[in-house]
């Protein structure tokens, strides 16, 4: 399988422009790089019916986030809600970077999505974010009903950073018999953090250079993100490494063929089917790590998003 005409396009576009990798330009600039990038192949802006921005108490202080309803609050019956966890690596995506992405699940899933503003790496280093992440959940399963939305139907979705902050906390959540999760959407995950996952699974070795993220970009990542190395073998790092995987929600795991996490999200998706969890794999065959977020110039990344979202609506009965 190659790469589909306009993926390859995307690429060569950024190594004709001598784009510098990640890794090379230091957070700050990373981060404004990659806003600036996702606002120039995201998805179209749809407008929704209401969305608000505050902050929820967090475990270290207020965290931030923004909640779309598809339909007046006040006038519809409950709806699903939707966690959404932004990817970028713990580091340096936001809620702006998927804003758009947020907007496209509440229409397109008919539910109530909160895009959370969970604490980021290097500033704040393991396991802070995921602990956001934790409280967002008991946030919205304690208050569903003050914004419209059932306890009982709430999903989780993030891609790449988001989509291992997500399975962790599927996890999470199940060990420490907090709220239910209904559904898993985990889009192109991180879920083994070691340093022998590059032995482990080959995509890693393939796509390692040249296809958007790269190892370099991985490494940098990780370490600002571990308080120490050993940090990786701990499975709230590394989902990958959670001895039992029972009970946990059903998922959705996507994934994309020329992307370096390609065959650890495809070994996550086969464990979870072995540990008796309703689990659907997509390969999605011909592009990069990171498609979803550049919908608006790749169509296989809309076609992912409407993957995730006809997933969600069905499983919430949205």
């Amino acid at each position: 399988m190659a790469l589909d005409a306009q993926t390859k396009g995307m690429l060569d576009a950024g190594k004709e422009a001598g784009a510098p990798a990640l890794y090379e330009m230091g957070v700050v600039d990373a981060r404004a790089g990659l806003l600036e990038m996702t606002l120039q192949m995201d998805a179209p802006r749809q407008e929704v019916a209401k969305r608000i921005e505050r902050t929820i108490p967090g475990p270290a202080g207020a965290i931030p986030v923004r909640i779309y309803w598809p339909e007046d609050p006040a006038a519809a019956s409950s709806r699903p809600i939707l966690l959404l966890f932004h990817g970028g690596g713990w580091a340096i995506g936001d809620m702006d970077t998927h804003e758009n992405m947020s907007r496209f699940y509440c229409n397109a899933a008919n539910l109530i999505v909160i895009n959370v503003d969970y604490r980021l790496a290097p500033e704040h280093k393991f396991p802070a974010g995921l602990e956001d992440c934790y409280a967002a959940l008991a946030w919205a399963a304690e208050n569903a009903a003050a914004i419209g939305g059932d306890a009982g139907r709430i999903a989780v979705t993030g891609d790449s950073a988001g989509g291992n902050l997500s399975a962790a906390l599927c996890q999470m959540t199940k060990a420490k018999g907090g709220p239910a999760i209904a559904f898993q959407a985990l889009t192109y995950p991180a879920v083994d953090l070691r340093d022998e996952a590059q032995d482990i699974y080959p995509s890693r070795k393939d796509f390692a250079e040249g296809y958007f993220l790269t190892r370099g970009d991985m490494d940098w990542l990780a370490e600002m993100y571990f308080n120490s190395p050993e940090d990786a073998a701990d499975a709230r790092v590394s989902p990958m490494l959670a001895q039992d995987l029972t009970g946990l929600p059903p998922a959705l795991v996507t994934t994309a063929g020329f992307d370096p996490l390609r065959d650890e999200g495809k070994a996550y998706a086969d464990r979870l089917a072995q540990a008796g969890v309703p689990v659907e794999y997509k390969c999605f065959e011909t592009t990069i790590h990171g498609f979803y977020s550049f919908s608006g110039a790749l169509d296989v990344g809309r076609q992912g998003l409407e993957l995730t979202a006809d997933r969600l609506a069905k499983a919430l009965n949205a």
